[in-house]
């Protein structure tokens, strides 16, 4: 299928918590990628799959790009980063009404280097004075070349339809690389993890900091009365944070049971059996093998 139908790969890419999943997610219209007001959410390339009549274009929402830290600090930046290479368009977003800080010109000195087209995002539109956009556009059309620049809401879903019909002008005609269904690439595995680590920074607060990773150990089996089971381990890097985790009498590790269940179900589309364990994983952000384990892989970013 190529006859005017035109298909590409799109990455989203900006400083963390300025709303790249929460976008994703409006375009999509399901969760492929799970959000937080918590910065640096989102851990790895997520693929999210937008198909009609006229286009296929595969969104890559990346971690925000930041100060690496740690080991996992830094597979998070050259994951954003190694997007560039392999798009035939990037968004580049940042929050309405913000000046451009140290890591917007961070952003922009990379994506001097891209040849494919770049859309200038100012996300959350809905939260700031019309008369405040203004400046902001010419302050980073001073920066760099934009192909468009487009105001939005990705929560409320203002100008979101016109920046895809803006998108498809700029994409080749092509194929259909995935089935029209089809919403993510990545695994139920994956996923799962991600929605039970969303649960866990939405229940946890300011408790937990983002040293929590979560791998989901099977989900292959069925208990007696035909539910799947899906086993879990919450990995914590001291003590203190693995009793935070489990809570007085289990309560906080009940709750993240129950609410990241709830999402569970409506993913897979069926009533499942839940069962996790925290267990405490020192400095596991900077164990290349553990990193690997945990879903985060070189050979996504080379």
């Amino acid at each position: 299928m190529t006859n005017g139908y035109r298909s590409g790969f799109v990455a989203i890419v900006g400083r963390p918590n300025v709303g790249k999943s929460t976008f994703m997610n409006r375009i999509i219209k399901e969760q492929v990628a799970i959000t937080s007001p918590k910065a640096q959410t989102t851990r790895n390339k997520i693929q999210g799959i937008y198909t009609d009549d006229e286009r296929q274009i595969v969104f890559l929402d990346t971690p925000g790009i930041h100060k690496p830290h740690n080991g996992l600090d830094q597979y998070m930046d050259k994951a954003a980063i190694s997007a560039l290479k392999e798009v035939d368009a990037v968004l580049f977003m940042t929050e309405a009404g913000q000046q451009a800080g140290p890591g917007d010109k961070f952003i922009i000195d990379e994506l001097s280097n891209v040849k494919a087209p770049v859309f200038l995002i100012l996300n959350k539109i809905d939260l700031v004075n019309p008369d405040d956009i203004a400046p902001q556009i010419d302050e980073y059309k001073d920066l760099l070349d934009f192909s468009e620049v487009i105001p939005i809401s990705a929560t409320n879903g203002n100008n979101v339809e016109d920046l895809i019909d803006s998108l498809t002008a700029h994409l080749p005609e092509g194929p259909k690389y995935y089935d029209e269904d089809q919403i993510t690439d990545h695994p139920e595995y994956f996923i799962v993890g991600e929605l039970i680590r969303e649960k866990i920074l939405s229940d946890t607060r300011d408790e937990i900091p983002h040293s929590v990773a979560v791998i989901v150990e099977q989900m292959n089996q069925r208990t007696e009365s035909g539910k799947l089971q899906v086993e879990a381990t919450i990995y914590v890097e001291r003590d203190s944070q693995k009793a935070i985790v489990i809570g007085k009498g289990a309560s906080m590790l009940k709750n993240i049971g129950i609410g990241s269940r709830i999402k569970i179900e409506h993913l897979l589309g069926e009533k499942i059996n839940l069962k996790l364990w925290v267990k405490v994983k020192k400095n596991w952000r900077d164990d290349p093998l553990f990193l690997a384990r945990a879903g985060y892989s070189v050979k996504d970013i080379n």
